[in-house]
């Protein structure tokens, strides 16, 4: 049996309960924690046949360091990673879809803050090349702060070759580019499409340049020339998400 991996937060732990509780393992609390939201948690646990253990704060603080568990904490099975062709039997059997892609994203902070905002915004999945990029690890599932156990991470050979499939299946191709031909916000990002951001430094490749359908850029007044990846991103799903908030377009729907 595999390691299993640590889910700490109320919302964090309560989002898992909520959509994977059969694949709870363990259920640690804070023994001295008892207010509402904490009554309410250990309901839904109840529930769902999961039975906490109290135990001292000291505990969970030597399990996950320094940390804001807010007295709970979860080992749960780890979610198992996506192949290319679930990534494409997912895109297809959804309406309107929209997956986040790296495009060589190295920092593990950075993939760790990409999944949490790509799992608040409503992503179906977040897409990695194999090589020369981030994995999955344990600072990745510490920045993510419980999304590494709810969004799927789907691991490609050739990203290349992912996105022709990604086509095929439906999908629009944006690129996040400085140069891009179009503001974030003058794009209709409510579709079915792919949202690719390139790495560090060097941005998209050229090769994932071409296979995007078209570009967008953010707007920038300073005098830097780029924002950090994960920021960047953050901002571009944000506008997805309100974009497709006003068309009442929602998570897979």
């Amino acid at each position: 049996m595999n390691a299993p991996a640590l889910v700490f937060g109320l919302h964090a732990v309560r989002t898992l309960l909520q959509r994977s509780g059969g694949r709870v393992r363990r259920m640690c609390v804070d023994a001295r924690r008892d207010d509402p939201r904490m009554r309410e948690l250990l309901q839904l646990a109840q529930q769902l046949g999961v039975k906490p253990e109290r135990v001292d704060a000291k505990a969970l603080s030597g399990r996950l360091g320094d940390v804001a568990h807010q007295g709970v904490l979860l080992e749960v099975d780890p979610l198992p990673p996506w192949h290319e062709d679930e990534l494409v039997s997912a895109v297809a059997a959804a309406q309107n879809p929209f997956v986040l892609v790296l495009d060589g994203v190295q920092d593990p902070h950075n993939l760790g803050a990409c999944l949490r905002t790509a799992d608040a915004c409503g992503a179906l999945a977040v897409v990695v090349p194999k090589d020369r990029a981030a994995s999955m690890g344990p600072t990745v599932r510490k920045v993510a702060a419980g999304a590494a156990e709810t969004m799927p991470l789907a691991t490609v050979t050739n990203l290349a070759r992912a996105l022709k499939l990604l086509k095929e299946a439906g999908q629009w191709i944006v690129g996040a580019d400085m140069q891009g031909e179009q503001l974030a916000w003058q794009a209709d990002l409510t579709g079915s499409q792919a949202l690719v951001m390139g790495g560090e430094g060097d941005g998209l490749r050229e090769l994932t340049r071409k296979s995007c359908d078209y570009l967008v850029r953010l707007p920038q007044a300073g005098a830097v020339e780029s924002m950090n990846v994960s920021v960047a991103c953050g901002m571009l799903l944000y506008e997805t998400l309100r974009q497709r908030s006003l068309a009442g377009v929602r998570r897979g729907s």
